[in-house]
């Protein structure tokens, strides 16, 4: 909420506008847990801890950033509800997503004598319900200001790329849309199911329904190495094609951004360069930042693996 989250080799960095004005940013390094394993490296292996990264990370910067947006009202999630809201979203999801588009596409082809009926509209369902899920959340204003973010981080990473000074006219330059973002992971997501599905036919509903569950790393696994041939290969005509829905659902994910809202992405990217040991390109500008305060976001003790960070050029801190 109201920031970016930018992942580097070895840590990722977040920058939050802070209700009263100010840029606020902390870092969380990455070469500990799960991304310290060579294992975690390894194909196939790496798209889970992608995975990982976004249920388990990925969420607690979103709690962290909504108490950061919350303190003016002295309002703070607990511990408790933390846990209790993400089991019912993940619950929800679950049933949204995966156990109604199977029960939908079961019943209506119950009398098909076609294996492959069944699993080719349960991917039409699932494609459809996704996509008008993000229609939908699209239209309320604070996720229209999370999509602008999203595009204000996807237009720093193409500045990055092409050399450019982090400035907020440099990034303005470019598009929203960027081929490795998260949405085209889940797009990929949702045709593998349909293609992996579609070998598996119709079974018992029972065996039907711990597939679709016991199935998603797997198919996160297998997500995201396709996801990087993509980018590996993306002048490539064929791959052009094939990758090309991931682009148009950011059409929905993401939108053009102020110049408040650059300027927190470009922060962010500066943190996870000097975070990660990188200089920041020339002439890049240097806005006012100061530390996140980490004490607020839950009940626990602070983890010593997300510190504060200093200013560009200086050594961040360490644990």
């Amino acid at each position: 909420m109201e920031g970016v989250l930018m992942r580097g080799r070895d840590a990722i960095a977040v920058a939050l506008r802070h209700p009263d004005g100010r840029i606020v940013i902390a870092t969380e390094r990455l070469d500990k847990g799960p991304h310290a394993s060579p294992a975690a490296k390894w194909p196939f292996v790496r798209g889970l801890v992608l995975l990982y990264e976004t249920l388990v990370i990925g969420t607690r910067w979103l709690i962290r950033s909504a108490n950061v947006q919350a303190e003016e009202d002295e309002v703070e999630l607990g511990k408790g509800s933390i846990v209790v809201m993400l089991l019912i979203t993940f619950a929800a999801a679950i049933a949204a997503f995966t156990l109604l588009p199977l029960f939908i596409s079961s019943v209506a082809t119950s009398g098909s004598t076609q294996g492959w009926a069944q699993p080719a509209l349960e991917g039409v369902i699932q494609v459809g319900l996704f996509l008008g899920y993000l229609a939908l959340v699209s239209r309320a204003p604070d996720i229209h200001r999370v999509f602008q973010y999203h595009g204000a981080e996807h237009m720093t990473i193409h500045a990055l790329e092409a050399g450019d000074p982090l400035t907020v006219d440099e990034v303005r330059k470019y598009p929203t849309a960027h081929h490795r973002c998260g949405t085209e992971f889940l797009v990929i997501l949702i045709l593998l199911s349909i293609f992996t599905f579609s070998l598996v036919g119709k079974q018992e509903p029972l065996v039907m329904i711990a597939s679709r569950i016991l199935l998603i790393p797997v198919l996160a696994g297998v997500g995201y190495e396709i996801l990087k041939l993509g980018a590996k290969y993306r002048h490539n005509p064929v791959v052009k094609v094939i990758m090309y829905p991931g682009i148009l659902v950011q059409m929905i994910t993401t939108k053009r951004p102020t110049d408040d809202m650059i300027e927190v992405a470009i922060t962010s990217m500066e943190e996870a360069l000097v975070a990660d040991g990188n200089e920041i390109p020339a002439g890049s500008t240097d806005f006012d930042r100061s530390p996140m305060d980490l004490g607020r976001p839950t009940d626990e003790p602070e983890s010593p693996d997300a510190v504060g960070t200093a200013k560009p050029g200086e050594s961040p801190p360490l644990t």
